[in-house]
């Protein structure tokens, strides 16, 4: 590690009137280009313009919240997609399935009071080669699969409920039973995986009480989650590892407008993890995603690097209230992989959080495969500007010798916090402060 350089501050802890409030993000990157006219074309998707419609009731499946219709489902599916292509309309009604796989030109629609539920029985889901928890294995599917579609729509009025309940209880029978098991152990399917593929929209539907994390999405280009409700509870049961979005190699992504409230992530950045990882072609960078004007309810982060991650680059996060989070942004550096959390803002936030910015070694699980010495990674460049929080803690990281911090920039923050004293920066080369207010409630 190289010797810490001088720290730069242009007015600390300030207690000022008048503090500086929002103001107009630019349209820019992190790193300074240009944010393409594609991210602010956030037209929602129609019914009239997803093709022919299929609906599921005329095709031989029933409204029935208790049998399992995975096989006729998919049937309507190949239908579309052999006369050329159209939507799956799911009329208002409860739907009981297992995995169901879109295919090229084959979108789906949820009418108003419409439900696709989840079978809470894992057979129902057959093992595959998937991606999971930073590794391309064999594992479980979701119960909506897209792959290596171009054009792929999931929007309506509707609900995908992943009807979760009975997978999270025996997942925490599980590790009652033995306290090592790990995320996977309990065979638990997600609720929406998309895969290898481009010009995807997400919109308006409800997603919620997913078994494992809510929405993947692997290899993809140009994605949109645009007003969708994504939701899962902590209590009385909580549903474990239900990260609402889970990014993972992708390229050109927005989240817009979305509610997002569970008991993990709300957005995690993924790509890969152990000590050869930066190796293997299924792993890989995020790039260019911007999310902003969301609203978040419970959950671990806001925000997250990690764990699984080997290269978050252009990453914009603004203009969003946070109403009950442990933390604003959290960077989980692995000791077995070498990781890259670089240009990344948090801008014109507002609300409550246990801790602004969190960072510190992630040992969970982690296997160095029998290689000597940690994996060194870095964060640079981070920005968090115009912020105003009610927090536990604001600057909770954690030196180590594991990872290098630079360029870090903390400007026009507003925080409450009952535990100023214990703020640590002095881990991080490049520090710039200014308009910082840290004051006890």
């Amino acid at each position: 590690m190289s010797r810490l350089k001088p720290v730069v501050y242009s007015t600390l802890f300030l207690l000022i009137a008048g503090l500086p409030k929002t103001t107009v993000a630019q349209d820019v990157f992190p790193d300074g280009s240009k944010i393409p006219d594609w991210f602010f074309d956030t037209k929602i998707h129609q019914l009239d313009e997803l093709g022919k419609k299929y609906t599921v009731t005329d095709h031989g499946v029933v409204r029935d919240s208790t049998r399992v219709q995975t096989e006729k489902l998919q049937a309507v599916i190949d239908k579309a997609y052999n006369e050329g292509g159209g939507v799956i309309v799911i009329p208002k009604g409860v739907f009981l399935s297992g995995a169901l796989f879109f295919k090229q030109g084959t979108n789906l629609y949820l009418e108003k009071g419409a439900v696709l539920k989840g079978s809470d029985d894992i057979s129902d889901f057959p093992v595959l080669m998937t991606r999971i928890e930073g590794q391309s294995v064999k594992y479980f599917p979701a119960l909506v699969n897209v792959d290596g579609i171009d054009g792929f729509t999931l929007t309506g009025q509707g609900t995908v409920n992943g009807n979760g309940l009975r997978y999270w209880k025996a997942f925490w029978l599980r590790r009652e039973w033995n306290p090592d098991c790990t995320n996977k152990d309990e065979m638990r399917p997600r609720l929406v995986y998309v895969s290898n593929s481009k010009n995807v929209q997400l919109s308006e539907v409800h997603l919620k009480d997913s078994p494992f994390w809510t929405t993947h999405f692997y290899k993809c280009e140009n994605v949109k989650l645009l007003n969708l409700r994504i939701t899962s509870p902590k209590a009385p049961v909580k549903a474990p590892s239900t990260d609402a979005v889970d990014i993972d190699v992708c390229t050109g992504f927005l989240i817009k407008n979305c509610y997002m409230s569970v008991n993990d992530d709300a957005v995690a950045l993924k790509g890969g993890k152990g000590p050869f990882a930066h190796k293997d072609k299924n792993n890989g960078a995020n790039r260019n995603i911007l999310i902003e004007d969301n609203t978040y309810g419970f959950c671990h982060s806001t925000l997250t690097c990690g764990s699984e991650s080997l290269h978050n680059y252009n990453i914009l996060f603004r203009r969003s209230t946070v109403n009950d989070a442990s933390r604003v942004l959290w960077l989980k550096m692995r000791p077995d992989t070498y990781q890259t959390y670089e240009y990344i803002t948090v801008e014109d936030i507002k609300g409550n959080a246990g801790n602004m910015i969190y960072i510190r070694p992630w040992t969970q699980f982690f296997d160095l495969k029998g290689e000597k010495g940690i994996r060194e990674s870095a964060a640079h460049h981070i920005s968090m500007k115009n912020l105003e929080l009610n927090c536990d803690k604001v600057f909770n990281i954690q030196p180590s010798d594991q990872y290098e911090l630079e360029h870090f920039t903390f400007e026009n923050l507003e925080v409450i916090t009952r535990d100023a004293a214990k703020e640590n920066t002095r881990s991080i080369q490049d520090l710039a402060m200014e308009n910082v207010e840290i004051k006890a409630p």
